[in-house]
């Protein structure tokens, strides 16, 4: 999949408004460069990361090989056998108690996502982002949420892969975290909180996709997190991926019940997944106890 983002293409879209005007632009101008250099990758993301998609998406890998690159990886390895147990995924079988089985009950999907999530929690001990450990818990915290509820929104509205929408939802911030480890060189960005998010809102998908096809994601799920706050998306055929996916982000963002209220009121997708808001709050209500199961399995 041949990336869409180039620098011109990036600086054309202008910078958002900022404390410091040369500070924020120069910093978006630096965003833009690595992007059109591919230089897309995470400061402290474990190498398990790449490693485990690249076998994942091999064809002539066996069972045996996928097994050996997890379990180089104890605590990854751990994470998966504990997932494999767990509430959500797991809610009435016998529990196991090795990576083989774990492997076979949940699937390839949910490899990946423990994969990201494991990678997730290590990025936060980066010696290079401390003092952020707030804003990297909130971005944790954050992407646990959209992961569970487009998890089960997929699984009860759709005919989409739940474990997929899992997925998805993890990566569905990945752009806000690769700004944040960005900006952590330019610390004087966060002095205002308000245009911090905007530069955010601005960039974060774009960076998002670039990001997910340099790793090799499924185009399916780099076109759900691109399409992930587009309420005006053709509202006609079946739910796909990125509807769930839309849905989860939307409910996971909004905690002012009248902003939410005009969201869904708004949101297109929505109208294909017929969520309507006494519908959410319906949803919401009956997956309670399996969206805390799933927050608990993602660690």
């Amino acid at each position: 999949m041949q990336s869409q983002f180039d620098s011109d293409a990036i600086m054309s879209r202008g910078t958002p408004g900022a404390p410091d005007q040369d500070i924020a632009f120069g910093f978006v101008r630096e965003l833009a460069t690595e992007l059109s250099d591919g230089k897309v990758e995470l400061p402290g993301f474990p190498r398990i990361v790449m490693r485990v998609q690249r076998v994942l998406s091999d064809p002539a890998a066996d069972l045996d090989r996928i097994l050996r690159v997890i379990g180089s990886e104890p605590v990854l390895a751990t994470q998966l056998v504990r997932m494999a147990n767990s509430a959500a995924l797991n809610p009435c079988g016998p529990r196991v108690a090795d990576l083989r089985a774990a492997v076979a009950r949940v699937g390839l999907d949910t490899v990946r996502s423990a994969t990201i999530a494991f990678a997730l929690r290590q990025l936060q001990a980066a010696p290079a982002l401390r003092g952020l450990e707030a804003q990297l818990g909130e971005l944790w915290r954050r992407g646990v949420n959209v992961a569970s509820l487009s998890f089960v929104i997929a699984r009860r509205l759709t005919t989409v892969m739940a474990d997929t929408a899992l997925l998805a939802g993890l990566l569905q911030g990945v752009g806000k975290l690769y700004i944040l480890t960005r900006a952590s060189r330019h610390r004087s960005l966060f002095h205002d909180a308000a245009e911090y998010a905007a530069i955010e809102r601005a960039w974060h998908l774009s960076i998002a996709a670039a990001l997910l096809e340099n790793w090799g994601m499924a185009e399916e799920i780099v076109q759900a997190v691109q399409e992930s706050e587009n309420y005006e998306r053709d509202a006609r055929g079946a739910p796909a991926l990125a509807d769930a996916l839309l849905a989860g982000t939307l409910l996971a963002d909004c905690d002012d019940t009248a902003v939410l209220s005009e969201r869904i009121a708004a949101a297109k997708p929505l109208q294909r997944l017929q969520l309507d808001e006494p519908a959410c709050g319906t949803l919401l209500a009956e997956s309670a106890q399996e969206i805390a199961a799933l927050r608990a399995a993602l660690g």
